[in-house]
């Protein structure tokens, strides 16, 4: 059997894992949570300043401890490392990577050598103010724990009952912000160490959405495709140790057995990845012609014509290739939109990661721009289609819609931020500006069978919309999934396409 040794995130001591811890041991394991120095009361006493390095030392006394018991000696150790607590995790599994069995990442990121855990944190402006602070020289003091209502700046609480909460809030303590700003330091041997990830689905994080990632042809996530990765998911917030013990214990077990799933090679396997597959419309070939970063689909005949622009979701890795504007998907809407008798329009955007919406917003202005001075296009006669996270960005336009802006469309998207995205007061919420659209029109393609996180949002949206002057059109497809266009058999999806086309063009040309 194994040792776990579970390392807590910001705030949190070890009394988090109190009931994960007993579940391990009910089942014939060891279970033991780390007290880190200067957060929990019953770690060890220092009077010097605490750093991240301090917590490396803390996990290596934790290892160390092992060997020194005999009901443990010599059994395999799992190092859990939740939020924060997967840098001194890995940080002290990279010296004592011969005794450690497998690293499983909880809810977390990827820390890489020589970045602070200050990068991890979620809360975006709360980042870039603590990177001020460092930059400044500011490296002392703590940053203070959140309050009751606060705690979902750091994750979704989903199903974390109230009386737990509670206790989280009341037990919390100060994070020291040596800790936060210390660079975390890796030699290398963890890298031979195996890994599990455990993805909290309500926190936003889900496996379908890693393979997604992966399927882009990133080479930064190739490693997430080795043998030795497994992954988990729970239906749950990004406090798994609170929301569900007994869950997590199982799939801590199932992780120190080697078992999950296994993410799929970019390019393995028989079907193309499903961004890639094709369009489910025939559609004519239409040619493209590229200028910069903007594809124009125009159909022949006298213009100018209305044009539809297409803006695809992400976050996307900037090595994907093709790149979006390229997909099966966004071509085939492009010239669908050609076929009816309007300029299609795809781009690329450099959103590709979740603090980039302020620069991918420009991208997109910019390129309607250039597709308003096109003298092919009608410039006083143009839609907007957003997909997926791209949701987002249709913030800045139903906030202040221009006069030549005809429809706003969007399939499946997202439309709020996704706990762990750390957007907490951005600008990028179309719920909270909907009532200041007026009665510009607005397509909504809506999958049935989304997933529940996403689903809220979109839900919440339709619930906003519904008070404002805007005109809403929804166009359900029932048994639709996220990306439904290549994921789902074509005749599932096809009528909600044309009706969402005919749509958008009705709206752009009436």
């Amino acid at each position: 059997m194994q040792v776990f040794i579970m390392v807590a995130g910001v705030f949190t001591g070890a009394h988090v894992w109190r009931e994960t811890a007993e579940r391990l041991v009910a089942a014939g394991g060891a279970a033991h949570g780390v007290a880190l120095t200067g957060i929990d009361p019953a770690g060890p006493a220092t009077s010097g300043p605490v750093g991240l390095e301090t917590h490396v030392e803390d996990v290596i006394a934790a290892i160390d401890a092992v060997d020194a018991v005999e009901a443990t000696a010599g059994r395999e150790i799992v190092l859990v490392g939740h939020d924060y607590g997967i840098h001194p995790v890995l940080g002290a599994a990279d010296r004592r990577a011969e005794r450690v069995a497998r690293v499983v990442y909880l809810d977390c990121g990827m820390p890489q050598n020589g970045v602070p855990p200050l990068a991890a944190i979620p809360d975006q402006a709360l980042r870039a103010q603590l990177a001020e602070r460092a930059e400044a020289g500011e490296r002392e003091g703590v940053l203070e724990p959140p309050g009751l209502d606060e705690w979902g700046r750091w994750g979704s609480t989903d199903g974390v009952g109230e009386a737990a909460l509670k206790r989280l809030t009341a037990l919390a303590a100060p994070q020291p912000l040596g800790t936060l700003f210390q660079p975390l330091r890796l030699a290398g041997a963890v890298a031979a160490v195996p890994v599990t990830g455990v993805l909290c689905a309500r926190n936003g994080a889900r496996i379908d959405l890693v393979q997604r990632l992966v399927d882009f042809g990133d080479p930064a996530l190739a490693a997430l495709t080795e043998p030795q990765v497994s992954f988990f998911e729970l239906p749950t917030g990004h406090w798994p140790m609170l929301s569900c013990p007994d869950a997590l214990a199982e799939v801590l077990l199932g992780a120190a057995a080697g078992e999950g799933h296994r993410l799929r090679p970019a390019g393995d396997g028989a079907a193309a990845p499903a961004h890639l597959r094709p369009f489910p419309l025939e559609v004519p070939q239409v040619p493209r012609d590229r200028h910069g970063q903007v594809d124009l689909y125009v159909p022949d005949g006298d213009g100018p014509r209305p044009a539809v622009v297409f803006v695809h979701g992400g976050p996307v890795p900037a090595g994907a290739r093709p790149s979006p504007r390229e997909w099966p998907t966004l071509v085939g809407y492009a010239r669908l939109a050609a076929a009816e008798g309007v300029v299609g329009v795809t781009l690329d955007h450099r959103l590709h990661d979740v603090a980039d919406y302020d620069r991918a917003a420009e991208d997109v202005a910019a390129a309607v721009d250039l597709v308003r001075s096109d003298p092919r296009v009608d410039a006083d006669r143009i839609a907007l289609w957003f997909f997926s996270g791209g949701g987002l960005l249709i913030t800045d336009w139903l906030a202040r819609p221009p006069a030549w802006l005809r429809c706003l469309a969007a399939s499946y998207p997202i439309l709020a931020p996704l706990p762990a995205w750390g957007m907490a007061g951005s600008r990028f919420h179309p719920a909270k500006v909907v009532d200041q659209a007026g009665p510009l029109p607005l397509v909504l393609l809506r999958a049935g069978r989304e997933s529940p996180e996403i689903a809220a949002t979109v839900d919440a949206f339709v619930s906003a919309a519904g008070g404002s002057t805007a005109r809403l059109d929804l166009v359900d497809v029932p048994n639709g999934h996220h990306g439904f266009e290549t994921i789902d058999p074509p005749e599932e999806t096809r009528p909600a396409l044309r009706r969402a086309m005919r749509s958008v063009v009705a709206h752009v040309t009436g």
